[in-house]
């Protein structure tokens, strides 16, 4: 059988049929944004005549190495500033109109790629939809604010990273129904700092009408940066690299490598952590007036994704504290309120205590401080955007259970658990199976959950027969539990969740850390 070829607006590709389905990597959606262009929006790419191949993934973002040893984490091929490629899979390039499901994926917004075997969207798309995954501009190229700095000659709002995202969006709106696709039927999903991106663009103008629905797994663009934090950051850069607002061509001169380095990262604030420190000084979304007009629990309720279906959820045990079993309590509440936006947690330890003593929970401040971080960083945010759009369209809740076999199950259900089961990538090979479980009860959970995911991408709704029925969340707050004993409950971990009442969004809304620059 021949490869299959699609005619895009930038010209003819091909890719190649693999085990039933057509599966193009490598696909340009931006011009290269190196040279004069690097910390610029996101430019049209140029047409190329004859059949460009789209066999091989395009290059990955340029990164700092993830610093601790994940072998699922890292990413292999090449790396480069010219990475705006994206990647698809599909059951056939004809008039089907499928459902499309674009992934964003996540890494702190300095790491990752969409070239992970991680995200590899066969499992998906045999479901009868189309998957598409995105590279980003990532760090200090995609994310840094230098307009006030250099007086717009580099017009870097600090958000580049998600207008490339928003250029990946508008490609598929202008291509995707050659590739079997529905254009009218996309849906955006992501995890980590995928989700961030998610749920910041449901606030953004540019992206309005670019997707139809939206699954955001861990993490909510809540903590966006005001301009004035986005402008300290790139006077921090600056300051490192020796240069001013003025040297525009000196700094679109430097080497990629001294760009990475310079200033502070998602990346070195992971090292940090690992020595106990509280590492939360790095590139967010910045709130620059234009391109994010505003903080993105608040646009969300003011109905910026008014006609846009919501599925929100966490993993029950997202952040362990990076504390010895053994710390004491001043210790572990230290590092409960340095991730609790630097509120005082005494009284939040005993509700926390209390609550998970009447469900057999462990209650060492270890694990409370774990609990109250996982609440406040991914939980309480996540259920705020819920109800932040439910006044606008139905959303769905959901918490993965699902405990990884690491550490013989001592993480429990950890950040990143549900990315084998929602790809079927569990079992990829030992290591990976290692962390997302393997056996008959992981591949029938994992064919569930994809199950739900693209039924949600295909209807707005995730109820399935192998999933189950899966209400809308409302007053009595179902959520699906995802795990060893899937089903839906009514207001699971309430107690916690009253405990953050009276802290209101515009708490949840500030940057974790103060301006060193300016005051």
């Amino acid at each position: 059988m021949a490869n299959p070829q699609v005619q895009t607006t930038h010209g003819r590709i091909e890719g190649l049929r693999e085990d039933g389905l057509d599966v193009f990597r490598g696909i340009p959606f931006a011009a290269p944004p190196v040279g004069a262009l690097r910390w610029h929006p996101p430019q049209p790419h140029d047409a190329w005549e004859g059949v460009r191949p789209c066999h091989q993934f395009g290059n990955a973002c340029i990164q700092e190495p993830f610093p601790l040893p994940m072998k699922i984490m890292e990413v292999d091929g090449p790396q480069s500033e010219d990475c705006l490629y994206l990647n698809v899979w599909t059951p056939g390039c004809d008039d089907a109109r499928r459902p499309v499901m674009v992934w964003i994926h996540g890494g702190g917004l300095s790491l990752g790629a969409a070239s992970q075997p991680l995200y590899d969207g066969a499992r998906l798309a045999s479901r009868d939809a189309v998957i598409v995954t995105v590279n980003y501009r990532l760090a200090a190229l995609g994310f840094l604010h230098l307009a006030e700095l250099t007086d717009g000659r580099i017009p870097a709002t600090g958000n580049e990273g998600f207008l490339d995202q928003v250029a990946a969006l508008a490609w598929v709106q202008e291509n995707i129904q050659a590739f079997g696709g529905d254009p009218s039927n996309v849906t955006i999903f992501g995890e980590s700092a995928g989700s961030w991106s998610v749920s910041t663009l449901m606030a953004m103008p540019a992206a309005a009408g670019l997707f139809h629905r939206a699954i955001a797994q861990s993490g909510v663009g809540n903590a966006a940066l005001p301009l004035g934090h986005g402008v300290d950051l790139g006077q921090e850069f600056l300051a490192d690299v020796g240069l001013s607002g003025n040297d525009v061509d000196a700094l679109l001169d430097l080497p990629v490598e001294q760009v990475l380095a310079a200033g502070m990262s998602f990346t070195r604030s992971i090292a940090e952590m690992s020595t106990g420190a509280m590492g939360t000084r790095y590139h967010r979304a910045v709130i620059d007036g234009a391109v994010l007009p505003g903080t993105v629990l608040d646009r969300v309720a003011a109905g910026s994704a008014a006609n846009v279906d919501l599925m929100a959820g966490t993993t029950r045990d997202e952040l362990g504290a990076p504390l010895p079993p053994n710390a004491d309590f001043s210790a572990a509440r230290g590092v409960a309120s340095g991730n609790a936006y630097n509120l005082d947690v005494t009284g939040m330890f005993d509700d926390y205590r209390a609550a998970r003593m009447n469900r057999l929970a462990r209650i060492g401040d270890v694990d409370i401080a774990g609990a109250i971080s996982t609440d406040a960083v991914m939980r309480i945010p996540c259920i705020r955007l819920l109800e932040a759009q439910r006044t606008h369209r139905d959303v769905f809740h959901y918490v993965v259970t699902w405990s990884t076999p690491a550490g013989d199950g001592a993480a429990g259900a950890n950040h990143g658990i549900e990315l084998g089961l929602v790809f079927g990538t569990h079992e990829l090979d030992a290591t990976y199976a290692a962390a997302f479980g393997s056996g008959p009860a992981a591949r029938a959970l994992s064919s569930a959950t994809m199950d739900a995911w693209v039924a949600f991408a295909r209807t707005g709704n995730p109820s399935t027969d192998t999933l189950g029925n899966w209400p809308t969340y409302g007053s009595s707050r179902e959520t699906m539990m995802i795990g060893e004993q899937t089903g839906v409950f009514e207001g699971p971990y309430e107690a916690e969740r009253r405990a953050w009442e009276a802290v209101g969004n515009e708490v949840l809304q500030r940057p974790p850390f103060e301006r060193r620059f300016g005051g």
